[in-house]
């Protein structure tokens, strides 16, 4: 998709949920806009934002790079899934994925197929991701390992596609993509 027009969200028919969208859960590598769009979404809506990553430092006491240099990313990647799982089923909630929660099939899996969850990716290029992570190398693991950073941007691509909606948020304001969510919200 080359516009950036909030018009232009595509919606995957494949994966299109159910009607009656009852939480907003949103996916895309770091940088995307999940943590600023969310809280403006929830806010339009009346609706909870959380952020994933915040409760699970609120829940360990550890921050998430820490998490990662002691127990690694597997058993931060579960942890990640079990407070998805216990998270994703609220309603009037909107909730802001990590960048590799994507990666762990049955999250995907889950969210993807629960009853009133509408998937939603925000989807930037690796240099729009960069430029706007630039200066948080220390609070982001994966920004962290410049070695891998490409390749983990390319896995995890075309698994964000797999959501009901992706829309490029690259040369988009915070405000537009909040827009293009709520349309597409109402379109379903």
């Amino acid at each position: 998709m080359t516009s950036t027009s909030p018009i232009d969200a595509q919606p995957d028919a494949q994966s299109a949920p159910a009607a009656g969208i009852r939480r907003i859960v949103l996916t895309g590598f770091m940088g995307s806009g999940k943590s600023t769009v969310g809280p403006l979404v929830a806010g339009r809506l009346g609706w909870s934002f959380v952020d994933v990553d915040d409760v699970i430092v609120a829940e360990t006491g550890i921050a998430i790079t820490d998490f990662f240099a002691r127990y690694g990313e597997t058993a931060f990647r579960d942890r990640e899934h079990a407070t998805i799982a216990r998270l994703g089923t609220g309603d009037a909630l909107v909730l802001a994925l990590g960048g590799g929660a994507i990666e762990h099939v049955a999250t995907r899996d889950a969210l993807l197929n629960s009853p009133g969850t509408l998937l939603v990716h925000l989807e930037v290029k690796l240099n729009t991701a960069l430029a706007r992570c630039r200066g948080t190398e220390d609070s982001r693991p994966v920004l962290a390992d410049q070695a891998n950073l490409e390749r983990r941007y390319e896995k995890r691509l075309p698994l964000y596609r797999t959501a009901h909606l992706s829309i490029p948020a690259d040369a988009l304001t915070p405000e537009e993509v909040a827009d293009a969510v709520l349309a597409a919200m109402r379109e379903r």
